[in-house]
């Protein structure tokens, strides 16, 4: 299948990024993905894409480099030729108590996970057409903050909810959507389901289970896709009901 669209997935070497990635060549779409240090991992990813039958290009991207996340998007459109969709999902976590956060902790997380979102949807929005999607990765914490610690990460995925409802108002009479899915505790290498801190996390969901980096994948491509295309300006919860 190919529905001649183009996406670029930022974080896309693993995690949920790369099961986004997969999972929009599975719908028919070419793939662009951002990776900052996981060079083979990207170049893996963009070799099983491309098993699909899918064009994929991996871009050595610091989103919370200003000049290297406009430079994603010029990439994405210069290799493959458009963009259609933005999954803005790179992001980073500082944990820790209020009193020990540094202003460098600060000003890294919001580079990455505010700046780098709202700059690369700038740059995408400029080249997207009616249909465009924007759809922004945020966190549960962002709706529920369970224990010390998440002050300044729960912040930065807070600021994504203003972004999205403004980009979806700025954007809307373009027919560009932007949307925000908040995931829940998700298997991932960087918080594996059987890892040391698992099992608070399990036990604080509804469904007492970690979800899985493919099921949030499928809520993306469905809000990314034909028939997610009167969704806009809003947040989807796809977190096993850890805000229950």
């Amino acid at each position: 299948m190919d529905n001649g669209r183009v996406a670029l997935v930022t974080g896309g070497s693993r995690g949920i990024g790369a099961a986004t990635a997969l999972r929009l060549a599975q719908d028919g779409v070419d793939v662009a993905l951002t990776y900052v240090a996981g060079a083979e991992a990207a170049a893996a990813v963009a070799g099983r894409i491309e098993a699909l039958g899918r064009r994929a290009l991996a871009v050595r991207a610091d989103v919370g480099d200003p000049a290297q996340a406009a430079a994603a998007v010029e990439e994405t459109v210069r290799g493959l030729g458009r963009i259609d969709v933005l999954v803005n999902n790179a992001g980073i976590g500082v944990l820790g108590p209020l009193e020990a956060l540094t202003l460098a902790d600060v000003d890294r997380v919001l580079a990455v996970n505010v700046r780098g979102a709202f700059l690369t949807a700038q740059a995408a929005a400029a080249r997207m057409g009616s249909g465009g999607r924007i759809v922004t990765i945020g966190s549960c914490m962002a709706q529920r903050v369970p224990g010390p610690g998440g002050t300044l990460y729960a912040m930065s995925k807070s600021a994504l909810t203003g972004l999205t409802k403004a980009l979806a108002r700025e954007l809307g009479g373009r027919g560009i959507t932007a949307n925000l899915v908040h995931p829940g505790p998700v298997d991932t290498g960087m918080n594996p389901a059987d890892g040391p801190h698992a099992a608070p996390q399990r036990a604080l969901t509804a469904l007492g289970r970690f979800g899985t980096a493919q099921e949030v994948a499928a809520l993306v491509s469905f809000l990314a896709g034909p028939d997610g295309s009167y969704a806009t300006g809003a947040e989807f919860t796809v977190d096993g009901g850890h805000a229950a």
